[in-house]
């Protein structure tokens, strides 16, 4: 794997071009790896960090209240777990639920947030984890049944066009400050946690971890999977069957939305982390147009690797094995980044 922004990293087993789709539109859009990995972060608009550090500072001085209910379970195996239920309060008042795992030998070396693509999840995955890793596994506001909100959409299409009219009512900030939040509950529950705090998280949760990590220095280092909402203005040009989609029609129509974008743009923000990153990009994927993916890979100025994968959000031939090189690079990486 590469280990700077020269490495080209794993390549995967199969070759997307030969992927057989029924898609109106070329999932991979017409780019190989070499001008993948070209492909630039927009430029910054005017006041970025100011606004995301104001953020930040709102966000590390709410009062995150974590409440930790009782163990509901503990998973078996070389790395056993207890799972709790946890609720935490986040920017705005808003009340966010998800789970804690702890090592069930009760030795904590690192902690993780861990977050989740558009949907939410179902519990937590500890497996993705290395041994020792205290986590939080936070439903980011409006997404799965633990952090339904009444005036939050949950529905993908509708959630990331949620206050889209400005910078400050983006449903966007307020997921990166439940990143934030979570941290700060993490913290709180189990100080332990704290000596090496990590961040994982995929396509919707790789985005939002792309935005929220350049000003947090708590994390040491982070795992982001087909990360989504990079590069705007390239994607906004690119059709899609994810979220982005949703976004490309509503700009169609109201073009000044992309004004406030260009403030959530993953790409952007990942020039400003300095923490070591794992980045699995894929060269075809429906949902999450690959150039924005590598753009946001492309953008990281510190210590980096890429982990190419075949397809995202696509099941294809290898797709299995290919998963599994995937996760024990990344476990590879949180143990030692």
């Amino acid at each position: 794997m590469g280990t700077d922004g020269g490495g080209r990293g794993h390549r995967p087993r199969g070759q997307a071009a030969g992927l057989a789709h029924d898609f109106p539109f070329d999932p991979a859009y017409g780019y190989d790896l070499d001008r993948l990995l070209s492909v630039p972060a927009p430029e910054a608009p005017t006041g970025f960090g100011e606004f995301w550090r104001a953020l930040y500072a709102e966000a590390r001085g709410t009062r995150v209240a974590p409440r930790l209910r009782s163990r509901t379970a503990t998973t078996g195996g070389a790395q056993a777990v207890a799972v709790h239920e946890v609720g935490y309060t986040s920017l705005g008042g808003r009340r966010i639920g998800g789970w804690v795992t702890l090592p069930a030998d009760g030795q904590v070396r690192q902690g993780c947030v861990v977050t989740h693509g558009y949907g939410g999840r179902e519990g937590p995955e500890p497996e993705l984890l290395p041994p020792g890793t205290a986590a939080i596994w936070p439903c980011l506001r409006g997404q799965g049944a633990r952090s339904r909100q009444p005036d939050l959409p949950s529905g993908a299409a509708a959630h990331v066009l949620h206050g889209i009219g400005s910078r400050r009512s983006y449903v966007h900030g307020g997921c990166a400050a439940d990143v934030w939040c979570a941290a700060t509950a993490l913290a709180e529950l189990v100080p332990a946690s704290m000596r090496r705090l990590t961040y994982a998280g995929a396509s919707f949760g790789g985005g939002i971890g792309a935005l929220a990590l350049p000003w947090d220095e708590r994390f040491a280092a982070a795992v982001l999977t087909v990360p989504s909402f990079g590069n705007h203005p390239l994607r906004l040009t690119l059709p899609c069957t994810g979220s982005g989609e949703s976004v490309r029609r509503h700009h169609a129509a109201h073009p000044e939305v992309a004004g406030v974008l260009a403030y959530f743009d993953a790409a952007t923000a990942a020039r400003h982390i300095g923490i070591p990153v794992h980045v699995a990009a894929a060269l075809f994927d429906p949902a999450v147009p690959p150039p924005g993916q590598f753009a946001v890979y492309n953008a990281l100025p510190g210590p980096k690797e890429l982990h190419v994968l075949t397809a995202g959000h696509f099941p294809h031939p290898g797709e299995a094995a290919e998963e599994a090189d995937l996760l024990a690079a990344q476990r590879r990486f949180l143990a030692r980044a």
